[in-house]
C-alpha cells in the first residue's frame, strides 16, 4: 500500500460504539424489509433473524470510521451488503439443496425452493433501490460489479462440482469471486463514502478480499474439523455436494493411492457413507493445518494492506478482526 494517508483523522470511539452502530443497521434492515406481500416479509425476517456474524456490514462501518466519515450513509450501505449477502444465501441453499444453516432449517427447506429464489430476487432488487437513495455513482459501480462477480463465482463453483481434478488456483478463484468479492466491496464502500484517495480505497478493498478469502478457507476446513452444533450446518455438507475444497485437494495430493481414490470417488458421487474415513485421512495428512496456514497468510496480508491507515479504535478493530478470523470453530 502507498504511504499516502487520508486527510481526515478518525475520532476514537467508545468500546460500545460498534454495538450501537450495528443496532442502527438493524433498524434500517427492519424498515427496508417492509413489503405488502406477507410471504416476502416472513421469509426475509426468518433468514435475517437467524443472525450470523454480520462481518460485511461491520466492514462498511469500521472503514467509514477509520477514514473519518461523519455522515449517515454507512448504515444504509451496511444494510445493502447484508441484503445482498442474504440473497446469495437463499439462492445458495436452493442450488446446494441445503437443509440447515446457522443451526436452523434453511428457508428452502421450510418454505420451498420457489419461494426462496423469488424472495432472494426481492432482496437483490430492494438492495438496488437502496443504492439509488445514497445517490453516489461510485457506490452503484462498486455494488453492481460485486453482484456480477458473485454470480460468476456461483457458476464457476457449479462447474467445479464433482470434479476431483480441480486445481487449487481454480478453487481459490471461486472463493475470490463468490465469497471474498462482497467482503472487498464492503470494505471499499467505507472508503468511497469517506472520499478516501484511490490508493487508500484500493488498500481497503484488498484487506476485504484477503479477509474474505481467509474466512472461506476456515469455513472449508471446519466442514472436516467441526461439529454440527457449533457449525450451524451439517458436517460433511461440502462433500455431499461434491465440492472439491482445499482440505480434500491437499489430502489427495498427500495421501496414499487408495486414499486418493476414496476421496476422488466421494467427490465425484457426493457420497458421505465413508465420511469418517475421509475425515481421518484429511486430518492425518495435515490437510487441515495446510488449509489453516493458507488462511493465516491471507489474514496477515489483510492486516498489512491497511497498516498505513492512521491509528484509531476502528483500525484496531479491523486488525483484531483479521487476527480472529483464523482460530474459530464456527
Amino acid at each position: 500500500m502507498s504511504s499516502a494517508t487520508p486527510t481526515a483523522t478518525a475520532t476514537p470511539r467508545q468500546p460500545d460504539a460498534m454495538a450501537a452502530e450495528m443496532a442502527k443497521v438493524d433498524d434500517v434492515i427492519r424498515a427496508r424489509l417492509s413489503s405488502d406481500v406477507a410471504l416476502i416479509e416472513q421469509i426475509s425476517h426468518y433468514i435475517i433473524g437467524a443472525g450470523g456474524k454480520r462481518i460485511r456490514p461491520r466492514l462498511v462501518l469500521l472503514f467509514a470510521q477509520a477514514l473519518g466519515y461523519e455522515g449517515e450513509h454507512q448504515y444504509e450501505l451496511a444494510a445493502i451488503v447484508e441484503f445482498i449477502h442474504t440473497a446469495t444465501l437463499l439462492h445458495d441453499d436452493v442450488v446446494d439443496e441445503s437443509s440447515l444453516r446457522r443451526g436452523r432449517e434453511t428457508a428452502n427447506a421450510l418454505f420451498g425452493n420457489a419461494a426462496s429464489v423469488l424472495v432472494g430476487d426481492f432482496l437483490y432488487s430492494r438492495a438496488f433501490q437502496m443504492m439509488v437513495s445514497v445517490n453516489r455513482m461510485r457506490v452503484l459501480e462498486v455494488l453492481a460489479d460485486a453482484t456480477n462477480v458473485i454470480a460468476e463465482g456461483e457458476v464457476l463453483q457449479l462447474l467445479n462440482m464433482h470434479d476431483p481434478d480441480v486445481a487449487v488456483e481454480q478453487y481459490l478463484r471461486v472463493i475470490r469471486f463468490k465469497t471474498a468479492k462482497l467482503f472487498e466491496a464492503s470494505a471499499r464502500l467505507g472508503a468511497v463514502i469517506a472520499d478516501a484517495p484511490q490508493e487508500v480505497e484500493d488498500a481497503c478493498a484488498a484487506y476485504g478480499r484477503s479477509l474474505g478469502t481467509a474466512f472461506q478457507l476456515v469455513d472449508d476446513l471446519l466442514d472436516y474439523e467441526g461439529h454440527t452444533e457449533a457449525l450451524g450446518k451439517n458436517v460433511g455438507d461440502d462433500l455431499r455436494e461434491g465440492k472439491p475444497t482445499l482440505p480434500l485437494l491437499v489430502a489427495m495430493e498427500r495421501g496414499a493411492p487408495q486414499e486418493r481414490q476414496l476421496i476422488r470417488h466421494a467427490i465425484e458421487h457426493g457420497e458421505v457413507e465413508r465420511l469418517a474415513e475421509i475425515v481421518e485421512i484429511v486430518r492425518r495428512t495435515g490437510a487441515l493445518e495446510a488449509t489453516r496456514d493458507a488462511a493465516r497468510l491471507e489474514a496477515q496480508a489483510a492486516s498489512e494492506f491497511i497498516s498505513a491507515l492512521p491509528p484509531s479504535a476502528a483500525l484496531k478493530a479491523l486488525l483484531e478482526l483479521s487476527a480472529r478470523s483464523i482460530d474459530r470453530s464456527s
